[in-house]
């Protein structure tokens, strides 16, 4: 056996209906869609969510709540995070993109306190919790705000 022999499981590839090639073919004139009608105009057919004039399921179902399009986003990371950082350096977004700890940077970075750090490193992030805060001024760190 070698690639010039292979071929496709049997019944794994449908060939293709190719409509409106003569009534020889079994799909000419009306191309499979009928005698008038909205599904045989062209642009025809129901729009998306469209169930014939009943009440749509998106409106029959009862809604709650509402989404708060002012919500801040913030990228979180660890004290854990920052043991990829050598003793006494500066620690901003730039650095943690680059070292792949933040995929994205939405609306700032928060630094939470899970876990332990030993080297003092000083942190421009824009919000941190009161415990990532004890964490790094026990080690000799520091914290600034963007």
């Amino acid at each position: 056996m070698n690639l010039s022999n292979l071929k496709p499981a049997k019944g794994s590839q449908k060939t293709r209906k190719r409509v409106g090639r003569g009534p020889g073919s079994g799909h000419g004139k009306t191309s499979c869609r009928g005698h008038k009608g909205q599904n045989a105009r062209s642009g025809g057919g129901a729009r998306l969510g469209f169930e014939g004039g009943q009440m749509p399921l998106a409106r029959r179902l009862p809604k709650r709540g509402f989404t708060n399009i002012f919500k801040k986003r913030y990228a979180l990371i660890n004290i854990t995070d920052l043991a990829f950082f050598d003793k006494d350096s500066i620690v901003d977004e730039f650095a943690l993109v680059e070292k792949g700890l933040v995929g994205k940077v939405y609306d700032g970075i928060k630094l939470l306190g899970n876990g332990e750090i030993d080297k003092p490193v000083t942190l421009k992030v824009h919000k941190w919790s009161k415990a990532a805060n004890d964490k790094i001024v026990a080690a000799g760190g520091k914290i600034e705000g963007v």
